[in-house]
């Protein structure tokens, strides 16, 4: 035997799982289930949002007959943190949480250029970027002594420059930059950061150091130096031997030309034995034939 028994539905019970599905710089998409399972009729919810940096709330109403009920809250602070509760709209037990906004990106391309007593600080408009960032908000400047394990304040400008004096030989300082803070240093945009050597170089992770740079170079400048003077004298020597070459077959063309004939003559090797092989032998001349040197 069995029995069949139905469960009063208690309104008073709080939503469950309620927790954030997705969060960008402006919104936030959160998630919860009805107070009991499969609701026969619509539930009324009252979404409240209590900025805890502004300290202003918002409630927000949201009817649905789903057990899973999603919904985006919308017109949100870049980096801004907030007290969420959802209940039923007879004010029931309620379930909460608290969500943060993603901040807004760190400037681009923040390069450092050296001058004689001081260096500046450069970067790209972060407007470029970001659609919710106003250039009015204006940028806020730290520094990093490495040396001296301080981080200091530096100051705030419009621009997309700033520039820094006073700076300690020998230390090594990194430099931040990012989207000044509002309401007491609580909504601030991510940091840009770069590094700047004891030797007045700036650099960032992925460029490399000047020392390094410097040992590459007095290396490669003799090889290529002993490499051209190699060339050098290879080409005079082989001038010279072409020059010899030259002078030596000149002279034995010479050496062989025929004004008869007008030409140098050359002959074999057969050719010469054969010669031999005919030619008298001469043993020597008699005393009475003259000898007529030409």
């Amino acid at each position: 035997d069995y029995v069949v028994v139905k469960m009063i539905p208690d309104n008073r019970l709080p939503p469950r799982h309620l927790h954030a599905v997705h969060t960008g710089k402006t919104f936030a998409v959160i998630k919860w289930e009805s107070p009991y399972d499969s609701p026969d009729q619509d539930m009324l919810y009252a979404v409240a949002v209590k900025d805890l940096v502004r300290k202003t709330d918002k409630i927000y109403k949201v009817k649905s007959r789903n057990s899973t009920v999603e919904y985006t809250i919308k017109k949100l602070e870049p980096g801004g943190k907030y007290h969420v509760i959802v209940q039923l709209g007879n004010m029931s037990k309620e379930s909460s949480m608290k969500i943060n906004t993603v901040p807004l990106s760190a400037p681009d391309a923040l390069k450092i250029i050296t001058e004689n007593d001081h260096i500046l600080l450069f970067w790209k408009s972060l407007a470029l970027k970001e659609s919710n960032f106003n250039e009015s908000r204006g940028y806020e400047i730290h520094m990093f002594d490495s040396l001296m394990n301080i981080t200091a304040y530096l100051g705030n400008t419009t621009e997309n420059f700033f520039k820094v004096s006073n700076l300690k030989i020998g230390h090594n300082y990194s430099f931040s930059v990012q989207a000044r803070c509002l309401y007491g240093g609580q909504m601030c945009g991510e940091p840009a950061t770069l590094l700047y050597d004891e030797l007045g170089t700036g650099k960032d992770d992925s460029t490399t150091k000047p020392g390094q740079a410097t040992d590459v170079a007095a290396i490669v400048v003799p090889v290529l130096f002993l490499l051209l003077v190699t060339l050098g004298v290879g080409f005079v020597v082989l001038y010279m031997r072409h020059r010899r070459l030259q002078n030596s077959f000149t002279a034995f063309a010479n050496s062989h030309y025929s004004s008869r004939l007008g030409s140098a003559i050359f002959s074999s090797g057969d050719d010469l034995g054969d010669e031999d092989d005919e030619a008298p032998m001469i043993t020597g001349f008699s005393d009475d034939v003259p000898m007529v040197i030409a």
